[in-house]
């Protein structure tokens, strides 16, 4: 394959979240870098990232940026500026969204680059009618064919490894992720079926292992008072903890959020429960082995559904 172009200045990729977006880039991230291995890569994104994003090293710089308010006139201001300063002469907006696709906005038109994403008069614009009916890696990687990137590999989380001696777990241990986002309750699983999840867990010498944030403190509480012998870590574990902890475990079983594509990217075998609120055609985690488990309602989802389909843990 020939040598890419050679770009007259720096690179800037975009992707401010959320959870399963950001690692689900880690492939498209990774296809840019190898593509442009010679020029300097920023990536643009939210504090929530900055660690994980740093750690993959795929990037010279990491511009972590709280999400601003629109009226928050100095801080785009203060944006706009070093978007310039930047000396970007392609940028990847790996959000596309219509915050990010202001940003190309913010760009006068002597130093506009070259745009990757759907901003209105970008030079190379994901003009795919369907986008919006791909899943995410997807609709990225044909994002990326239009940009001249013809292969995109699957995300990887291998780089992500911390010490957790400091957690003392034992083995075999299982993790649960039975939060998500507070404001989507219909993602969730009821509460009393993940303690008796964890009971049955306990029942098969496995240590059950909440995951979760430290918001989600009462829901863990609620599941430990039932589920005796269960274990939580809420707050209490970073991003590259969270994937160091998926490569180590027997299983992972959660609801559709961002935890559980952490899990699938670094190796566990993982059983994910989805109900109408969310489409896994278009935003299912991916990883060596994900099963997907969905009722229009979680309430009629049954334990004995989910135990049927738990994958049986390798011999240790």
């Amino acid at each position: 394959m020939a040598a890419p172009p050679s770009l007259p200045g720096n690179i800037l990729v975009i992707k401010l979240g959320a959870l399963g977006d950001f690692v689900q880039a880690l492939g498209p991230m990774q296809a840019i870098r190898a593509h442009h291995p010679d020029v300097c890569i920023d990536l643009l994104t939210t504090p929530a990232f900055e660690e994980l994003a740093t750690a993959s090293g795929l990037f010279d710089r990491v511009i972590a940026r709280p999400r601003m308010k629109w009226h928050q006139i100095g801080a785009i201001r203060a944006l706009r500026r070093d978007l310039i300063q930047g000396d970007y002469a392609r940028v990847y907006d790996l959000q596309t969204s219509d915050r990010s696709s202001f940003y190309f906005r913010l760009f006068p038109a002597k130093v506009k680059p070259e745009w990757s994403g759907i901003a209105r008069g970008c030079s190379h614009p994901h003009a795919n009618p369907n986008r919006d009916r791909l899943h995410t890696v997807e609709r990225q990687a044909d994002q990326l064919a239009m940009a001249g990137i013809p292969s995109v590999p699957a995300a990887d989380l291998s780089f992500a490894d911390t010490d957790l001696t400091r957690f003392a777990l034992p083995d075999p241990f299982a993790l649960i992720v039975p939060g998500g986002a507070a404001h989507r309750p219909a993602k969730r699983w009821p509460a009393d079926r993940f303690a008796a999840l964890a009971r049955h867990l306990s029942e098969r010498d496995m240590t059950p292992l909440l995951i979760g944030g430290a918001d989600e403190r009462d829901l863990h509480d609620e599941i430990l008072a039932a589920a005796p012998g269960t274990r939580s870590l809420c707050g209490e574990t970073s991003l590259l903890d969270l994937a160091a902890l998926a490569r180590r475990s027997a299983l992972a079983v959660g609801n559709d959020a961002g935890p559980m594509h952490v899990a699938a990217i670094a190796g566990a075998p993982t059983v994910v429960l989805y109900s109408h609120a969310s489409d896994p055609a278009l935003c299912a985690q991916r990883g060596a082995q994900v099963t997907i488990l969905r009722e229009a309602r979680l309430s009629e989802l049954t334990l004995e559904d989910v135990i049927k389909v738990l994958p049986t843990p390798s011999p240790s």
